[in-house]
């Protein structure tokens, strides 16, 4: 762990200001051993259902804590090069897939370095840069837009709002996305956002 890590006791039967006295401001703390009981839950539900858990670094980039949950999942997701970094160099051995809104042409040779898996939110982005990608040994998916909005509230952050441009609707789906050098190889679609796991 990083020399500037803080550890600490469970807090349990201690005097919380005075455990906390000595930190800087501002600090954030995690409590390790719940981090743990998550990810052993993740852990268990892979081992029965075979699907892989993935950290999404935008959600929690948390870099001090790779290592602690490294072992439970299959890696990290990014939102763009500097993320994918971030997951290859801090978790190191384990996948990472990005999904960006927009890639930069330029950002292709180094995301190369980093990414196994890329994802495009269109079928022009997938047609354009599939073959590209596939030609250099990575995977390539589409995200697509379920149309299930499952909140209210907030619909700026929610990925399936009307007017949305995250994702493919359905009626925008051509099957020509399965053909060709370039063919997708899976879907990524979004609809949880700031919910609670029920």
């Amino acid at each position: 762990m990083k020399e500037n890590r803080v550890q600490f006791q469970r807090l349990i039967d201690r005097n919380v200001e005075e455990v906390f006295a000595g930190l800087p401001t501002p600090s954030y703390v995690l409590d390790e051993e719940i981090l743990l009981r998550n990810c052993r839950v993740l852990q268990k539900v892979a081992e029965e259902t075979g699907a892989k858990f993935l950290l999404a670094q935008k959600a929690f980039s948390n870099f001090d804590l790779y290592p602690v949950m490294a072992p439970f999942l299959a890696g990290t997701e990014a939102s763009g090069l500097y993320e994918a970094r971030l997951g290859r160099e801090e978790m190191p051995g384990k996948e990472v897939h990005v999904f960006c809104g927009a890639y930069r042409e330029s950002d292709f040779p180094e995301l190369f370095e980093y990414a196994d898996h890329i994802v495009f939110n269109s079928p022009s982005q997938l047609a354009k840069y599939g073959p590209y990608c596939k030609a250099n040994g990575k995977s390539v998916g589409l995200r697509i837009n379920p149309e299930c909005s499952t909140q209210e509230g907030h619909a700026i952050y929610d990925p399936c709002a009307p007017g949305s441009r995250l994702g493919v609707l359905a009626k925008d789906l051509p099957m020509s996305i399965w053909e060709g050098e370039g063919a997708a190889t899976g879907l990524h679609f979004h609809t949880l956002c700031e919910q609670n796991s029920d």
